[in-house]
């Protein structure tokens, strides 16, 4: 049978139903699972049997999101979390030992920076940068003790793009796991595990949820690693819960039309804020003038939903512009159906310093929009006053 097609899986992929043969998938709202007998009991336990036992370590609920981001991103297995910043975590927590190196971009979300920087290297693992412009350097960073090859693509928030078949070949070549955030593409768009990434890593609440209501986070790849990941997660307990699980899993039904809606959106919005005076730069990765349109096109199905433009006036310039705002919403979240504009210099990377901050793309008047799915001469309308 062949398979079906990525809105079908993402709306037909369902726990099994129970007696009462419901069309929806119920709440699994149970902190544990009981046992027929000692027996069932004591396999459950060895793994002998595959079934749940407690919902730190697995649930129906988190189960089915689960398998229906496996299905999207071509996985053979995953593990979902509380946050997207639990997944990340826990990924090179239950990968690395003491000891082991990280090649990483240096265009990442400012909590994984901060990861790096300040918590890993606690335990002995460092991580060595390189910019997103020059991947040719990534080599000469490899060291005998490197264990993963990390990026973000698009990046956030300079929504910079990698070519993933780079990283793919670089790692495989070394040795090395390649381990993508594919948060802003979603595997509607993109699918880093046909170029190579061994795991791919979401924040579930962003456009997974796309609605602002529930945090998660999931990682998916390889089954052996994931069981690396698995174990370390079932023993210090960063599991998702299961209504978020419901919640997202119900939320993937209709991820394909609503990134499809935001794609188009972003696509017009990109193009009023390249024509307009007060706007210095405009970053979408389906503009022909964005530095790497070709490999956006080469790797992604549409551009996503995330602009970074550059308002004249340097910080200044973005507070101002960020005064001025009246329809939009001031948030630090992305992927919602309202449209959220930051001013990271100020606010989610204003604790770096200026130098890393120009490092990861982060000028003094840059702006991130998540274009959201309200009419569009609406979303135009409220930039258009607030940047004049």
């Amino acid at each position: 049978m062949k398979d079906n097609h990525f809105e079908t899986e993402a709306i037909r992929t369902q726990t099994e139903r129970s007696q009462f043969l419901e069309h929806s998938t119920p709440l699994y709202l149970s902190s544990s699972f009981v046992f027929e007998d000692a027996e069932d009991m004591r396999a459950s336990f060895t793994e002998e049997k595959e079934r749940n036992i407690y919902s730190r370590f697995t649930n129906p609920n988190t189960s089915e999101f689960i398998d229906k981001v496996c299905k999207m991103e071509g996985a053979e297995s995953g593990y979902a979390f509380a946050t997207g910043m639990s997944a990340v975590f826990s990924t090179f927590a239950g990968l690395l030992s003491s000891g082991d190196h990280i090649v990483s971009a240096s265009s990442v979300f400012g909590s994984t920076h901060a990861l790096f920087t300040k918590f890993l290297p606690k335990w002995n693992i460092e991580t060595s940068y390189f910019n997103i412009n020059d991947v040719d350097a990534i080599e000469s960073l490899i060291q005998p003790n490197t264990k993963i090859l990390y990026a973000e693509s698009p990046t956030n928030p300079a929504v910079d793009i990698i070519d993933l078949e780079i990283l793919g070949k670089i790692a495989k070549k070394h040795n090395i796991l390649l381990v993508i955030d594919n948060c802003f593409a979603t595997p509607y768009l993109q699918n880093p595990i046909k170029f190579g990434a061994d795991i791919v890593i979401h924040s579930a609440t962003k456009l997974m949820d796309g609605q602002g209501r529930v945090l998660g986070g999931v990682a998916v790849g390889r089954a052996d690693l994931i069981r690396e990941i698995y174990l370390f997660s079932r023993n210090t307990g960063p599991a998702l819960s299961p209504f978020n699980a419901w919640v997202l899993s119900k939320s993937l039904e209709t991820l394909a039309v609503r990134v499809d809606k935001h794609c188009e959106n972003a696509l017009k919005v990109a193009e009023f804020l390249e024509g307009h005076e007060n706007v210095s730069l405009v970053k979408y990765p389906f503009l022909k003038s964005h530095p790497q349109y070709e490999i956006a096109k080469k790797q992604m199905k549409l551009g996503g939903n995330i602009i970074a433009f550059e308002v004249k006036g340097g910080v200044e310039g973005g507070r101002a512009f960020l005064n001025k705002i009246k329809l939009l919403s001031l948030s630090a979240n992305l992927g919602d159906t309202r449209t959220i504009v930051t001013h990271p210099a100020s606010t989610t990377h204003s604790k770096l310093s200026t130098e890393d901050r120009l490092e990861t793309g982060i000028t003094d008047g840059l702006v991130r929009i998540s274009v959201g799915l309200e009419h569009t001469e609406d979303i135009i309308s409220d930039l258009n006053q607030a940047l004049n």
